[in-house]
């Protein structure tokens, strides 16, 4: 009963001082909407590249000379210096790899592709085996994808994402039409199910040849050559990734005290690496938004000490028949808890509003995070409790006589 008549008397306080109450709410809800908006952009924009990633498969990786996310300029010119993977590694792995259940080589070069008076520039021009749609998520939504034959005798085949689809050949069907790759010409076995866009960029403007004639049309890969390996079972991932390390190691010539010369990326170890660098930028970004949250606090401190010195007299009446220090505390206490949790739902709503808004505009969704709820309301109860302590403590000490001469 006692916490109801207080939250009523809170209420009721409140109510009485609209234009007071509403500033202590704007400071509050500025303050958690700021910090709500960096969580859920950032939870988001992680949704999206965990789906993304996940394409990959869990028994998959991917062998490169790169590796993951890049840190430092010094990591950066570490792995510019390393060799290239040779082509050769790939029958090395096929044949002395068994617990490898599949191994495909792939290589990117970026270039015009036409048909009759349609162009796209900029294509993403993969090369790759015949094995690729089995390793990595990529389905068919129509044709078919280019076959073991098709690599063996470097036939000018070509499989296209739906945005080249539906560029070039809008209202037509593509299968059998003849595409041009810079100066060559490739007919259409096949078209890719579309994939949306990540963070703007769309997943669907490639084309994908067989790897014979990606070499026969560019050239040697060199730096652009990586391979996909898939283990037997997500439990052999470890051993597998081992047994291609010693057997790449021993191919490539590295001392046995010198570290790898090459990177083996699982998913799980790429979304590692950008977690750990999204917590250091989410940290920096909500410690400089949690300043407008300082500010709000400041305010709900200040307007509830104000709220004290003109209510000194009715502390006195209150304490003159039987209210306890406790009491006192507990009535300014919800008052200043139930300014910045209202304010800390409207921030939380707004927050999300935005994020959601902002993470729109790279074509990415984001759902409620219940992570983003419970800090907005722990960031809005916390600041209640915090700046709203001191007045709170001053209110419940005061001397009753004192108050009631207050004039």
């Amino acid at each position: 009963m006692v916490i109801f008549s207080l939250f009523g008397i809170a209420v009721q306080a409140l109510m009485a001082n609209k234009l007071r109450s509403g500033l202590t709410l704007l400071g509050v809800i500025i303050g958690v909407t700021s910090v709500m908006t960096i969580i859920s952009a950032l939870e988001g924009m992680m949704g999206v590249l965990e789906e993304e990633f996940d394409r990959m498969g869990p028994s998959t990786f991917v062998v490169t000379v790169y590796g993951g996310v890049i840190t430092s300029e010094q990591q950066w010119r570490e792995r510019q210096k390393r060799k290239p993977l040779d082509i050769e590694a790939i029958e090395l792995l096929e044949d002395g790899c068994d617990l490898c259940d599949q191994v495909c080589p792939r290589v990117y070069n970026s270039a015009t592709v036409k048909y009759r008076g349609n162009s796209l520039r900029d294509i993403w021009i993969v090369g790759t085996t015949r094995n690729f749609v089995d390793i990595v998520d990529m389905e068919v939504a129509y044709g078919r994808f280019h076959s073991r034959e098709d690599d063996l005798y470097r036939r000018n085949v070509i499989f296209i994402g739906d945005e080249v689809r539906e560029t070039l050949f809008e209202g037509v069907d593509p299968i059998g039409k003849s595409i041009h790759v810079g100066s060559k010409k490739y007919t259409v076995i096949g078209v890719a199910k579309a994939q949306g866009s990540i963070f703007g960029e769309s997943q669907d403007d490639f084309a994908v040849i067989p790897f014979s004639s990606h070499v026969k049309l560019f050239g040697d890969p060199g730096r652009r050559f990586n391979m996909n390996v898939k283990a037997r079972s997500v439990a052999q991932l470890d051993e597998t990734m081992d047994q291609v390390r010693m057997i790449l190691r021993s191919f490539r010539h590295v001392p046995y005290d010198k570290p790898d010369d090459f990177s083996l990326l699982t998913a799980d170890a790429i979304l590692d690496q950008l977690n750990t660098f999204f917590k250091i930028f989410r940290f920096a970004l909500i410690g400089v938004s949690s300043i407008s949250l300082v500010v709000g606090g400041i305010v709900v401190m200040n307007i509830m000490m104000v709220s004290v010195s003109e209510r000194t007299r009715e502390i006195g009446i209150r304490k003159s028949i039987g209210a306890k220090q406790k009491h006192i505390l507990l009535q300014f206490m919800f008052e200043a808890l139930l300014t910045t949790f209202s304010g800390g739902l409207v921030g939380i709503v707004l927050g999300f509003i935005i994020a959601k808004i902002l993470v729109a505009m790279i074509d990415a969704n984001i759902s409620p995070s219940a992570v983003a709820i419970i800090a907005g309301l722990i960031i809005s109860t916390g600041t209640g409790l915090i700046f709203g302590i001191y007045p709170a403590m001053k209110a419940a000490r005061l001397d009753p006589i004192k108050a009631l001469s207050q004039e």
